[in-house]
């Protein structure tokens, strides 16, 4: 199975490590990739450079052997579409399992990304809902759950892409954008951060005023 979890990443931090971690235990995965975008067009861009970025994002998964770095998105020139790098994945892996990780936030707007149709037919959607999350029930995302939720991970396993699951797991509660703003003002941000990270943060002087 191929799982991949996207993201700005600016700054990566617990809540994001906690929830690939309890993606890997729950499906029995042997890796799961990181997949960091340069230009997201759902979202205002990171605010620092995509090396920045990437140097944080290597130190806080060094550490777990089943986290990899995957950096097809932060290459591209054009804007960084889903669709295009599933498709890409898809073309490598015709008949594999493919999982794609995001959080309530992202499934409540599934049904707005470009071409979300076609993403759900080159992967998995798997859900991870973060402390405060709610799903926001609308009549297309309700129409896909119905045909496409399924509560166990064995079935992610023996169909290749089509299927919705919500993980479980106890939450993190962590934001990168409170995290910037912490920074900023001067609070405390180490219980959201690896100490690597962090200090690479501050060596950095990224964020800051």
């Amino acid at each position: 199975m191929i799982a991949i979890f996207g993201g700005t990443f600016d700054p990566i931090h617990r809540g994001h490590l906690n929830m690939a971690h309890h993606c890997v235990e729950e499906l029995s995965l042997d890796v799961l990739h990181f997949l960091p975008n340069a230009a997201p067009v759902h979202k205002q861009g990171p605010g620092i450079s995509t090396t920045h970025r990437i140097k944080m994002l290597r130190l806080a998964i060094a550490s777990n052997a089943k986290f990899r770095l995957d950096d097809r998105e932060i290459k591209r020139v054009e804007p960084s579409y889903s669709v295009l790098t599933l498709q890409e994945l898809r073309a490598e892996n015709p008949s594999q399992p493919i999982v794609f990780l995001m959080g309530m936030d992202s499934f409540n707007s599934l049904n707005k990304w470009f071409q979300w149709e076609t993403i759900t037919q080159l992967c998995h959607i798997v859900v991870y809902r973060r402390p405060g999350e709610e799903y926001t029930a609308n009549a297309t995302l309700e129409a896909f759950l119905k045909k496409a939720q399924v509560h166990t991970p064995t079935a992610l396993h023996t169909h290749p892409f089509g299927k919705c699951y919500f993980l479980t797991g106890i939450p993190f509660s962590a934001a990168s954008s409170d995290i910037r703003k912490a920074i900023k003002t001067g609070q405390n941000v180490e219980p959201w951060l690896c100490p690597n990270v962090l200090n690479y943060i501050n060596k950095n002087k990224l964020y800051a005023d």
